[in-house]
């Protein structure tokens, strides 16, 4: 079977920046297995595969290692192969996941995504998590992931994994944010995943899902500049509506082709 295969750099304007995801149209549902087949041969961090009905697109969202149970940077980028390659007529998809009803509307180039509001509570940093890490941080919160606060950009961007420790915890679905204000942007992240094929993800459009209401607070600001200052780096830009977030950001085509399943 020949599948068209897209592979988009999300919340980027620039090429081999951002977070690369790959994005497959299907007719129809494909088993399981061979999704996540898929999804490890591509080797990024997330493969979106949707299926387009009458009035929603079906999507689902894979790892190398786990079906997720939302991507930002994957909606981020499959909404870029509708309508810059695709040509979807519609200005605002509506799509259905495991997360509920999500809508990207398309501006010039510019997406912004509706994403569930999960406001981090105060928690306890799991030994493992504290043994892991290089630099302690000063609060500790939790919604889906680990949310932890540092006093500096400068901390986030010497945050060191020591990875055989990490590892050791299994927080599937989740993983641990680390963040602070920002030099030249409100607040800057960054984000890793134990026991995952891939340890720092590059920009991770659903952990502002968390990070946008707590700084929303902090900084009594409801739109907000966001860096995240992975390797790669990229740049959201967050708006906090009270029950729902909006995240808006840019993507670029980096290849177009096919894959065949057998």
């Amino acid at each position: 079977m020949k599948l068209d295969l897209y592979q988009i750099d999300a919340f980027t304007d620039e090429l081999f920046t951002g977070n690369p995801a790959c994005v497959v149209p299907l007719k129809s549902w494909l088993p399981d297995e061979l999704l996540f087949k898929i999804a490890k041969e591509n080797a990024v961090p997330e493969t979106a595969f949707f299926i387009i009905n009458e009035e929603k697109v079906h999507l689902r969202w894979f790892t190398p290692d786990v079906e997720m149970d939302l991507c930002g940077h994957a909606t981020l980028a499959t909404a870029h192969v509708l309508k810059d390659i695709l040509k979807y007529p519609k200005d605002e998809i509506v799509f259905e996941s495991l997360s509920g009803e999500l809508k990207v509307r398309a501006e010039e180039g510019l997406y912004t995504l509706d994403l569930p509001r999960r406001k981090p509570d105060v928690a306890e940093l799991p030994q493992i998590i504290e043994a892991s890490l290089n630099i302690q941080p000063k609060q500790v919160l939790k919604a889906r992931d680990y949310v932890l606060v540092y006093d500096t950009e400068a901390d986030i961007r010497n945050i060191k994994i020591d990875r055989p420790i990490f590892d050791q915890i299994n927080l599937d679905p989740g993983g641990v944010i680390v963040t602070a204000k920002g030099d030249d942007c409100d607040f800057v992240s960054r984000f890793f995943t134990p026991q995952a094929s891939i340890l720092e993800d590059p920009v991770t459009g659903s952990a502002h899902c968390s990070l946008t209401p707590f700084w929303s607070e902090q900084l009594n600001k409801k739109e907000m500049n966001a860096k995240q200052i992975s390797e790669r780096g990229g740049q959201l830009f967050c708006v906090d509506l009270g029950d729902r977030i909006l995240v808006r950001g840019r993507a670029k085509t980096y290849s177009i082709g096919s894959l065949w399943t057998s």
